[in-house]
């Protein structure tokens, strides 16, 4: 038996071998300022390139519609501020979900302090975010919207395309976190019909530290940071030129592993689930199957709590939907969006799946958690 079973990816995915030893190549050779006009500055730019080849044909788009930037926190800031503040003359009126990650969520707030009005749109029951919905609350000054592709808490899938069009149509600016997305299903932001799209590096088996923002060609961002003029002036300070080529390689790898990744993962995540519920009675799952990532398995222990089954099972690496403050406990703003009730949102553990699963990892995770949890729930009705 290994000493953990890792169902975190959603979290963080570990960087792949041959990541690994892309950073090091370019390290080794490639170190010079992308910005110098010597040998090894070229050579570093001509690296840095090859690397936004690389992720643009991920997504389907220009390489220069590709930004590097340090992560998808800074891309989603990047985005969401940059715009809003671009078009504030045009109009002060935003829209984005109450389920978005906080680098999301916490921008939008800032934008309120400036005098900026956003609408939270919330989702279904599924965690789903109705099109139609959301289209009710445009107005004629709304300017930008953010929504987010897929769900880390969750793992469900947005209507983006569908918003995409409307925002089109309506002329707005629409920008999509696909941090959580990008390298588990396919992404293509023409079909999406996005003016702007984050990528975090360490979501899909790259370093911690890398990401970029897609910008459509022509779509107008004021700058938030201020330097040089590197990025096409849109991000100041000189290029993670090893950090960029890993981000490129890895996106290679996973634009040729990822049709069979989706069907691998979602057959364990269905497998995991069927263990689970052979052990357990009652429990709860957050997201149907077809409307969620292939690798993330959301479910809920109603009656304990998902921190103590994960404490009680340490070999089991997941995450839990439900913080502790000060001898309090809150849920996730997500679950409570969704209207999840208090005791069946507390029970929540997200289990996700990556490249390096394996059956028996999942057989063995649904064993342990299995026992623990029915023991567990056995002693809290008795």
């Amino acid at each position: 038996m290994p000493e953990y079973i890792y169902l975190d990816y959603n979290a963080t995915t570990p960087v792949l071998h041959e990541v690994r030893l892309e950073m090091d190549r370019v390290m080794k050779n490639a170190w010079g300022n992308p910005s110098s006009s010597h040998m090894l500055g070229q050579k570093a730019k001509r690296e840095l390139e090859t690397a936004r080849k690389r992720l643009s044909s991920l997504i389907n788009c220009k390489p220069s519609e590709i930004v590097f930037t340090s992560g998808g926190t800074e891309s989603n800031n990047m985005a969401i501020i940059g715009c809003a503040m671009r078009s504030a003359q045009k109009g002060r009126h935003l829209i984005t979900t109450r389920i978005e990650h906080p680098s999301v969520l916490n921008p939008f707030v800032h934008l309120m302090e400036q005098g900026f009005e956003v609408d939270f749109v919330g989702p279904d029951k599924t965690g789903v975010v109705d099109a139609k919905k959301l289209a009710t609350f445009i107005r004629s000054d709304t300017t930008f919207c953010s929504v987010m592709l897929a769900n880390n808490e969750t793992g469900a899938l947005q209507p983006v395309s569908e918003i995409g069009k409307t925002c089109r149509q309506k002329g707005i600016i629409f920008h999509v976190d696909a941090a959580q997305a990008v390298g588990k299903i396919p992404v293509d932001v023409s079909t999406l019909q996005v003016d702007l799209m984050t990528i975090a590096g360490h979501k899909l088996y790259a370093p911690k530290g890398i990401g970029a923002l897609y910008v459509r060609e022509g779509t107008e961002i004021e700058n938030i940071m201020f330097g040089a003029g590197q990025e096409g002036g849109r991000r100041p300070g000189t290029e993670p030129v090893p950090g960029a080529c890993a981000l490129g390689m890895a996106a290679s790898i996973m634009k040729e592993l990822i049709f069979q990744e989706m069907e691998r993962q979602a057959r364990l995540r269905e497998l995991l689930f069927d263990r689970l519920s052979s052990y357990v009675d009652g429990i709860v799952r957050f997201v149907p199957a077809q409307k969620c990532l292939p690798n993330t398995l959301s479910v809920s222990f109603p009656g304990i709590s998902g921190g103590e089954l994960l404490s009680a099972v340490p070999s089991v690496l997941a995450s839990t939907g439900a913080a502790c403050h000060d001898r309090s406990v809150s849920i996730s703003h997500v679950l409570s969006a969704m209207g999840v009730e208090k005791r069946v949102a507390l029970g929540m553990v997200r289990m996700s799946l990556g490249i390096h699963t394996k059956e028996e990892d999942v057989e063995e995770a649904a064993k342990s958690l299995g026992k623990e949890a029915a023991r567990l729930m056995a002693g809290a009705k008795s």
